[in-house]
């Protein structure tokens, strides 16, 4: 064929592939607009993409255009359109908890787990955060966290200049969640390359979510593949070592007391291994563990730091209390019974997270179309976003204020207000971690305050949200560090 009859080819299918074209697009609008029915939002949207680029550029903009749409709403409740999927965003914190609670909401994952093999799994769980081995992970937070001190410390010394603490912070944890989940059982070199495939993670949750070769997504999904097989890999070897009758010391083995027990009892009996028994799916929630306690972790700390340097009173009583309970120059650790004493710490710890919620969103896809209210039906396959962070500013006294006292007993708004605070979800998907959770604030808290002297590096918008993906200060937390105590604990670190 030459090239004047490809040209006249294409001449003539030109209307006719324009029209088609416009076509998609203008029935894209309508199912939009179908979908959207009485909710705020934007009016139209980009074909195809809809409004994915201004989530990626701004997304603290972004969720707060949201927000606004949802508070002109008498339903709490607004609507847009990303990558070719309806969203719907909510703002009331009776729906959210509708959606919390409802089935037909989710994927296998779990957090969305429902009926009896969602109990039967958490009571598998169970076990790893009894007191007993919570008070083993006390002992190994409060070893990493102090090795972590002492080289911010030194760092900030060495470059007499403000550090930024997001990385530090987050490698902090990283080694925590590591030391504590998965204990003897990873290798250094195994823990470098779990450092780097959780950095391709992280990095793939901050891109458009595009499923192909050279993007960060696709690099995100294979990280993701490789950690879940290395926490399989430790699951198996906790298997045999508790079979051989050692103690646990870290949160698999105490995970696998019971499921080894159970497997032989199974395997006596002729009988299939118990159900959540598998190395690979205990791997996977593993992995689901390791994600909740880095990030949301990583959030929390530096709110901390810079939500203490805003209330000096609030860091003078922090400091006052953990005095009356612990002594950096005794050489002993804080226990779990020390952590009890400390209730006002542990009011700041909650207080910090209702007032800056790291994880902001739970997303959940509707399996099915499911009647919202009387006027509204969320259509299936719609990725549902129910606010964790405004719910955490309804129903509380002046809830725009950072104060801890509410959570004291003299006014209790923990259980007054208890259906507003979701940071840990709720009703029979309430996080099984959070005592573990809020152990390691209190504790990173209870120590930064009394072992270092800090002061941010304030500059405009330093304390504004940043989302990566949970809500950072956009500045990274910029302080500077100086040592406080005349030396710092000795606690085995090695």
């Amino acid at each position: 064929m030459d090239s004047s009859s490809t040209t006249e080819i294409l001449s003539f299918a030109a209307p006719y592939f324009l029209s088609l074209i416009a076509f998609l697009i203008f029935m894209e609008q309508i199912f939009y607009l179908k979908k959207k029915s009485i909710l705020p939002g934007p009016s139209l949207v980009l074909p195809f993409i809809g409004n994915a680029i201004s989530l990626v550029r701004n997304p603290t903009q972004f969720w707060d255009i949201q927000s606004s749409f949802a508070k002109s709403s008498p339903l709490g409740v607004s609507a847009n359109y990303i990558l070719g999927k309806f969203i719907v965003f909510i703002r009331s914190t009776e729906l959210s908890h509708q959606i919390f609670a409802n089935k037909l909401f989710g994927e296998h994952n779990m957090i969305y787990m429902m009926g009896q093999d969602h109990k039967d799994l958490r009571h598998r769980i169970a076990s790893n955060f009894t007191p007993k081995a919570l008070s083993t992970y006390i002992a190994i937070q409060q070893r990493v966290i102090l090795k972590h001190l002492i080289s911010w410390e030194r760092l900030a010394s060495s470059e007499s200049k403000p550090i930024a603490l997001r990385f530090l912070v987050r490698n902090m944890n990283l080694e925590t969640s590591q030391t504590v989940f998965a204990g003897p059982y990873l290798s250094g070199e195994e823990r470098e390359r779990f450092n780097i495939d959780y950095y391709l993670f992280n990095a793939g949750l901050l891109r458009l979510p595009i499923d192909m070769p050279g993007f960060s997504f696709r690099r995100a999904k294979l990280a993701v593949g490789r950690l879940i097989g290395t926490l399989t890999d430790c699951a198996a070897k906790s298997k045999a070592r508790i079979a051989s009758g050692e103690e646990p010391s870290c949160l698999i083995d105490f995970w696998m007391q019971d499921t080894v027990r159970e497997e032989k009892e199974a395997a006596d009996q002729g009988n299939p291994p118990p159900s959540h028994s598998s190395d690979r799916e205990i791997g996977g929630h593993v992995f689901d563990f390791l994600f909740a306690a880095q990030d949301a972790s990583t959030s929390s700390l530096l709110w901390a730091v810079t939500l203490l340097d805003s209330h000096p009173e609030v860091l003078a009583t922090i400091r006052e209390e953990v005095s009356r309970t612990w002594s950096p120059e005794s050489d002993s650790p804080i226990t779990a019974e020390h952590l009890q004493q400390l209730k006002y710490s542990q009011a700041v710890a909650r207080e910090i997270l209702r007032y800056r919620a790291p994880a902001t969103l739970v997303p959940h896809i509707a399996s099915q179309d499911f009647p919202l209210t009387a006027s509204y039906t969320i259509p299936k396959g719609t990725i549902v976003f129910p606010s964790v962070f405004e719910s955490s500013f309804q129903g509380f006294t002046e809830p725009e204020r950072f104060d801890p006292d509410r959570f004291l007993e003299a006014r209790h708004e923990d259980q007054i207000c208890r259906r507003n605070f979701l940071v840990f979800g709720a009703g029979a998907h309430q996080c099984v971690g959070q005592r573990y959770a809020i152990n390691h604030l209190v504790l990173f808290i209870a120590m930064f305050a009394s072992l270092l002297d800090f002061k941010r590096h304030r500059t405009d918008g330093c304390d504004e949200l940043a989302y990566v993906p949970t809500i950072c200060p956009k500045d990274d937390c910029m302080v500077f560090l100086g040592r406080r105590c005349a030396r710092y604990p000795n606690l085995s670190l090695n």
